[in-house]
């Protein structure tokens, strides 16, 4: 009978205090580890394994190779995407501009070459 009372009273009222402080103190702790984590990533240090081992990144010679390969298609498309900006800027240029200025400008380039107007 006294611990009836007891839940009655006291902990089914507050029971969803309790949850709600344990589901914030999961929360809380899920947050510092995230947290952590990124200040060691953020910093430089290595992350550590489930054994509390730290983890470095393996440096063997494909990847360093692999590494150079993509760091130099990285350049070229790069270089291609600039060719391209360039070009679609051109473009919107004579998309956007007046008809009679772009006749214009035809004309003085045919002019240019040695034609004549």
């Amino acid at each position: 009978m006294q611990y009836q009372d007891l839940a009655d009273t006291t902990i089914i009222p507050n029971l969803p205090w309790m949850i709600g402080a344990g589901l914030f103190l999961g929360f809380l702790a899920i947050a510092g580890w995230i947290f952590t984590t990124w200040l060691r990533v953020k910093n430089g240090y290595p992350l550590a394994n489930s054994w509390g081992l730290p983890m470095h990144p393996k440096n063997d010679r494909e990847s360093v190779e692999r590494i150079k390969l993509l760091t130099g298609e990285n350049a070229q498309l790069r270089a291609e995407l600039g060719s391209v900006k360039d070009r679609l800027e051109t473009l919107e240029r004579i998309a956007t501009d007046q008809p009679g200025k772009l006749a214009r400008d035809i004309d003085a380039l045919a002019m240019d070459k040695g034609g004549h107007a």
